[in-house]
């Protein structure tokens, strides 16, 4: 079992008291993937993880399509750490895990997979890798995306307002709550104008995470091509968004 050699299990299968939080964190996205896609899982699927880590939720999805629903899986993850791309291969290829691979690499200076994409999944992707793997998604035109975003410090290290506004801002913690909230709802927003069905739930209860808002989104093509909303919005803040400019760049 995966969940042995990634150090969730025991080796008589019970969950390891300190890998508690992790496996329910795992369970729960999984929950949500299936209640989200319903009876749309064709004979073969194609996932992609960006940031994809120690890889606890790579594993399980794998093994739920492929052993649970009897799907033609293939998953790639990606990830900077060059040590935990190559223990993750290594366990792969133990259980003869043949459609999963692991990549090491940042998303934002490698290039991609560039097959045909049905999902992609972030959990805790750090800061603007989010973003990144959001516009992987939108160029490929993946039917769905399900994203819990974590360390959004790129509007937080910019934002700055000089009128009535400015009190939001004014204390340090507000502050680092209210970039991370405008971060995720731009986010939201041009996926919306993408052409995507969007949503967000907490995927787990706070105290599990404080990191639980999971971004839910399906593609429909009903795309508005229309961000200008979002630019007053940067604007009156002075603050740049990484999914915006990658949107806009020719």
């Amino acid at each position: 079992m995966p969940l042995v050699d990634l150090g969730v299990f025991t080796n008589d299968f019970h969950v390891i008291k300190s890998k508690y939080f992790k496996f329910k964190q795992i369970n729960s996205f999984l929950k949500n993937i299936v209640s989200s896609m319903s009876e749309d899982i064709n004979s073969a699927l194609h996932i992609v993880e960006f940031g994809c880590g120690k890889s606890y939720l790579t594993f399980i999805l794998y093994y739920y399509f492929l052993f649970v629903k009897k799907v033609d899986v293939s998953i790639t993850g990606y990830d900077k750490d060059r040590y935990v791309v190559d223990f993750c291969n290594n366990v792969a290829r133990k259980y003869n895990y043949d459609n999963l691979k692991f990549i090491e690499g940042d998303i934002s200076k490698v290039t991609l997979y560039q097959g045909n994409v049905d999902m992609i999944v972030t959990l805790h992707a750090c800061d603007t890798a989010t973003d990144y793997a959001l516009y992987y998604a939108i160029k490929n035109k993946v039917k769905y995306i399900f994203s819990v975003p974590c360390c959004q410090q790129e509007l937080n290290a910019k934002i700055k307002r000089s009128d009535e506004y400015s009190l939001l801002l004014r204390y340090g913690l507000y502050k680092e709550r209210f970039s991370a909230l405008l971060t995720d709802c731009i986010r939201c927003e041009i996926l919306n104008n993408s052409g995507y069905y969007v949503d967000v739930v907490e995927f787990i209860g706070e105290e599990n995470t404080p990191k639980n808002a999971m971004i839910r989104a399906r593609l429909t093509g009903h795309k508005k091509n229309n961000n200008e909303d979002i630019k007053k919005l940067t604007q009156q803040f002075g603050i740049e968004h990484t999914l915006l400019k990658l949107i806009d760049a020719p």
